[in-house]
């Protein structure tokens, strides 16, 4: 980078501060997101190493599934599930790529993504779309997609139905919540592909597992799960 340039990115990190997701510190230049020192201590989960891993175990006998993994951990109150909480309900849609960009390049490295065809974003529902306005977890998508080059096929699956939010019910009332609320737009687009279902966060399953069915519609399917994080 020429002393031009290197002058003018100083002028806009100086004029345009950027600060850490987890703990408020400003960021360097280096750095995108979370700073180097929370990064290190990220409650990471290491499940795409697992076979059999707990978020793996959410999905079994529910659809074809290839693999599943969730990259960190959350845990309500924590000054990391403040990472989540800005981007779904604070409006920083910019700071979900980051992650998904973050989360793609440690799992890439591992293989998990290999032999997968498509990247399919879980749905919002219209009304809610409007509402935020963005998806969060095609926020996620967009990273990962950036960094391992898997095309997404936004609108294969849709959320026909408004659901209340998930956040306070048990297992069994999210399950229930979820009935019938996807559909698939489009069988012929995935026939026999390996599509990649990507979330913000994994609790119960009720949400995947409500869009995996649908998508069962499609012979010869094969799904992946990855969320940002799971709920312990």
């Amino acid at each position: 980078m020429n002393s031009g340039l290197v002058w003018i990115k100083s002028l806009v990190e100086w004029l345009f501060p950027r600060y850490c997701a987890v703990c408020g510190a400003r960021l360097r230049a280096d750095e995108r997101a979370v700073c180097l020192h929370c990064l290190a201590s990220m409650p990471l989960t290491g499940y795409h190493l697992w076979k059999e891993n707990p978020v793996e175990r959410l999905f079994w006998g529910k659809f074809p599934l290839e693999r599943a993994t969730a990259w960190m951990v959350y845990q309500r109150g924590t000054p990391y599930a403040k990472i989540i909480h800005q981007f779904k309900y604070g409006g920083r849609k910019t700071l979900a790529v980051d992650m998904g960009r973050m989360m793609a390049a440690d799992l890439q490295k591992d293989g998990f993504f290999e032999g997968v065809d498509f990247i399919v974003p879980v749905p919002l529902h219209p009304r809610r779309l409007l509402m935020r306005g963005y998806n969060q977890s095609e926020m996620l998508a967009k990273g990962v997609s950036e960094i391992t080059q898997i095309p997404i096929l936004n609108g294969v699956v849709e959320r026909i139905r408004y659901t209340e939010t998930q956040t306070k019910k048990s297992g069994a009332e999210r399950a229930e919540n979820m009935k019938h609320t996807f559909r698939v737009a489009d069988v012929n687009n995935v026939i026999g592909k390996h599509l990649l279902l990507v979330d913000d966060v994994v609790t119960t399953s009720s949400t995947l597992t409500a869009c995996g069915d649908a998508l069962q519609a499609a012979e010869g399917i094969r799904l992946s799960v990855l969320a940002l994080a799971s709920a312990e």
